[in-house]
């Protein structure tokens, strides 16, 4: 049973507007952006009972919060509120798509207090955990993403930039315990100067800093300086036969193209990933990969000139190793000129499997289970949604995870709430469908995993078609991180261009 979270009321008389409750003490707190301008705080009385907000933001504008299935405003549930020229305003809404939202029928979100001091405008509420109302989402026990958005101006209209997302588990939310060492090192690009080119992959090989014992990886952390225009980058490990630095565009046919070992990853529109407090990623020792491998996305659409980059990864290690390892494994759609979508097609489905069955091939002793507990959906603008399933004897027996409107601007890590089992044997089936009307576009070439010739169960098309840019080719990389056996496996569905 989850404790109940005693709660402090204060009761405040405002000076203009009604009067308001002023929570005083929230037991948990989050900051929903990487540069701290947005802080959640939050708690509840019980599973059944009522959750308080407070969400802060440096703004002297309006201010929007709200929770959504997929990290987007469709079906978003959603409350927006400010203190403008006439007053405090605060309204329930939900999201039918990307435009403004509509006012709740019913009004479900209590308005506590508002206010407006010294540039940062603060908001607190709250609802009942379970509403009864087919405008809200349903809070349950499980990781949500939470969404924000900030205007300058009391006038509520587009945001631009200023919005985000982030998961967080409402109602078992568990605090980092922050390391006494904070040992860390940075991984980036050195004052790279960005090509004038709407897509290019970037490639920087070097040394890691040498650490004579093993260490465990417990906390990867963006650093952007171009927050427009770093799309993702992945961290890889180098085989031996990578003796040297590089600092080139990737996919070259170069040596350090076998750098293939995936150990940390971000997406845009994500945030820092700690891993769970009794898990972590090996480094060094005697068993170390000496060179690894920063790939950088960058999407630059209006093929901007002269932009200098340092971009990468901050990585936390710690010597004090936890109870499990943890590792990555990549499967999906790999790259292949073969792979192509044909021009005029209004949907297209791409299938990726990975066989347990022979994972014998590539360890030594029986294949033990694994456990999955993160999961990381990735693709790129023609993507339309994204799944990946668990099948056994042909039969779907589970989802992985599920995204029906991806947004290629809003990628983050989903912790699942739960570990999910991958039995020896099993198949782990990634489906990355795109959707919309290419008639005019020329044909997008992918990674091809070789999609199977029978559609598997219950993989149904999308529903709605949407349209996809000129020339935009669908990339797609999921990344689940599992438990294998006694130790941790970071299993990484990977990726096409």
């Amino acid at each position: 049973m989850w404790p109940q979270l005693p709660l402090l009321y204060l009761l405040v008389a405002w000076p203009t507007g009604a009067q308001a409750q002023q929570v005083s003490d929230l037991l948990f707190r989050e900051y929903l952006d990487p540069d701290h301008l947005v802080l959640l705080q939050w708690g509840f009385d019980s599973s059944q009972g009522n959750i308080t907000f407070t969400v802060s933001v440096q703004t002297t504008g309006w201010v929007g919060f709200g929770l959504s299935p997929y990290g987007n405003m469709i079906n978003a549930d959603m409350v927006i509120g400010g203190v403008g020229p006439s007053g405090i305003y605060f309204t329930d809404r939900h999201a039918t798509g990307q435009i403004l939202p509509v006012v709740d029928t019913r009004q479900s979100y209590e308005l506590l207090s508002m206010t407006e001091v010294e540039g940062r405008t603060s908001m607190t509420f709250q609802r009942p955990i379970q509403t009864c109302d087919q405008e809200d989402f349903h809070i349950t026990e499980k990781p949500i993403k939470l969404i924000y958005a900030f205007g300058e101006t009391d006038q509520i209209q587009y945001h631009d930039t200023r919005r985000g997302t982030k998961e967080v588990n409402l109602l078992k939310y568990m605090p980092r315990v922050t390391l006494p060492d904070r040992d860390y090192f940075n991984f980036t690009m050195d004052n790279f100067t960005i090509p004038a080119q709407k897509t290019y992959y970037h490639c920087k090989v070097r040394k890691m800093p040498r650490l004579n014992v093993t260490h465990h990886i417990y906390r990867i952390e963006p650093v952007i300086d171009n927050i427009d225009l770093v799309h993702h980058m992945l961290l890889y490990g180098c085989p031996g036969e990578v003796t040297g630095d590089y600092d080139g565009p990737c996919f070259t046919g170069n040596v350090v193209d076998s750098c293939f070992r995936v150990t940390a990853a971000w997406g845009v529109g994500g945030g820092a990933f700690e891993l769970p407090e009794d898990a972590g990623i090996p480094i060094g020792g005697t068993n170390i990969d000496v060179f690894y491998r920063l790939e950088m996305h960058y999407n630059n659409p209006t093929s901007e000139a002269g932009r200098q980059d340092s971009s990468g990864l901050r990585i936390f290690h710690t010597s004090e190793l936890r109870r499990h390892h943890v590792g990555v494994l990549t499967t999906g759609l790999m790259v292949s000129d073969k792979y192509k979508i044909p021009p005029g097609a209004t949907q297209f489905h791409s299938y990726g499997t990975c066989n347990t069955s022979l994972f014998s091939e590539l360890v030594q002793g029986p294949v033990p289970q694994m456990h999955v507990f993160t999961v990381f959906l990735h693709t790129h603008l023609a993507g339309r949604r994204v799944r990946s399933a668990l099948f056994r004897d042909a039969e779907q027996v589970d989802f992985l995870a599920v995204n029906e409107h991806f947004d290629f601007e809003l990628q983050e890590v989903t912790h699942l709430g739960n570990i999910k089992t991958i039995q020896p044997g099993q198949v782990s089936v990634y489906r990355e469908g795109t959707v919309g009307n290419m008639k005019d576009s020329p044909t997008v070439s992918c990674r091809d995993a070789r999609p199977p010739t029978t559609r598997p169960a219950n993989a149904t098309p999308p529903a709605t078609p949407r349209p996809i840019s000129r020339g935009t080719s669908a990339t797609c990389v999921p990344i689940l991180s599992v438990l294998i056996g006694g130790s941790a496996l970071l299993l990484l569905l990977s990726g096409i261009e």
